[in-house]
């Protein structure tokens, strides 16, 4: 099984190249030239892009093929004050030096919306704006000329008191999509509401890929021991995914792995936060137990030291290597689990 480790967002390595720069919309809204002002916004954006285009170079220098952008590439981009600005034509090189670079050295990339998108909402306002939200991110992807395997994952949403409801519901909104946006999303299992299991039986039932977060499951696991997790959800999460490569004609889990989520916790009075690296021990017992039953997996690692957590696990993994018979590296951001 073939492993390739990622990171999110920013590099704590590299110097003034944040993606995530901003304006707030109190800001925006003291400069009297509102077209000057726009014109800011769209400067600020072109810094991001550019700075995603350094990060993505830094990766690709460090054998690293997995990236999530950031989701504040564009500032106040879904903001109601900014209602009916267009940002795409100004940004349109910018987008698509981005995307040409991560298809041409082969860099997979993703987008997370955050914990405001929730389509299990009974709330029609909420729902509106999870819709916005995920057009958005879509309209980014295509602006950088990526295809449907870059992906927006998201969690389901909140149970509101009923949870069997609320998967329903999700379920039903879910649906009720256009395809542009659901053949763009991923579904992964939360630390504190859907977990495995649900999360699974949801994805399954929208026909989408799931995303496995292995730390979000030892906090929130519900009755699934790790064994069931390997032994009997792991094929049907694998499911989701070649069910993704038959609708886009593809023939390999190589041109789009599975993909999994990994972080340890950041102490024991906080479980569920993300600490700064990723601890080898629990990451590689589970990619040993999935290892003869899968062919590739993209782990991306949620830590707070982004890339350095990256370059950490891996120099662990080389000395591991050392001595273990099953353990194969094959550069500097990915592995061979042998069986």
């Amino acid at each position: 099984m073939k492993v390739r480790f990622g990171f999110v967002a920013m590099s704590v390595i590299l110097e003034n190249a944040s993606p995530s720069k901003t304006m707030t919309y109190a800001s925006f809204s003291k400069l009297d030239d509102r077209e000057a002002a726009i014109g800011r916004l769209e400067q600020i954006a072109q810094q991001n892009l550019h700075s995603t285009l350094r990060l993505l170079k830094h990766a690709h220098g460090n054998d690293v093929k997995l990236y999530r952008l950031t989701s504040k590439l564009i500032p106040l981009a879904t903001h109601d004050g900014l209602a009916g600005w267009d940002p795409y034509p100004i940004l349109a090189n910018d987008f698509k030096a981005v995307g040409d670079y991560a298809l041409e050295k082969g860099i997979r990339l993703s987008l997370h919306p955050d914990h405001f998108c929730v389509l299990s909402t009974p709330r029609p306002e909420v729902l509106v704006n999870s819709i916005k939200d995920l057009e958005y991110h879509v309209d980014m992807l295509e602006a950088m000329g990526l295809d449907e395997r870059s992906k927006c994952n998201i969690h389901m949403g909140g149970a509101y008191g009923d949870k069997i409801t609320s998967s329903a519901r999700f379920i039903e909104q879910f649906s009720n999509l256009p395809d542009r946006l659901k053949h763009r999303i991923t579904l992964e299992n939360d630390d504190k509401t859907f977990n495995v299991e649900e999360t699974l039986i949801a994805a399954e039932a929208v026909s989408v890929p799931m995303v496995l977060d292995i730390h979000h499951h030892a906090v929130n696991p519900g009755h699934i021991t790790d064994e069931m997790l390997t032994e009997q959800l792991w094929p049907r999460i694998q499911g989701t995914w070649e069910r993704e490569l038959h609708r886009l004609e593809l023939s390999s889990l190589e041109q789009l792995p599975v993909k999994i989520h990994v972080s340890s916790p950041k102490s024991m009075t906080d479980p569920r936060g993300h600490a700064d690296l990723v601890e080898v021990a629990p990451v590689l017992k589970f990619l040993r137990a999935i290892a003869p039953k899968a062919s590739h997996v993209d782990c991306m690692l949620e830590a707070k030291s982004k890339d350095q957590a990256v370059f950490q696990l891996m120099d662990e993994l080389k000395q591991l290597a050392l001595t273990s018979d099953d353990i194969s590296i094959i550069d500097d951001a990915s592995i061979e689990i042998k069986t």
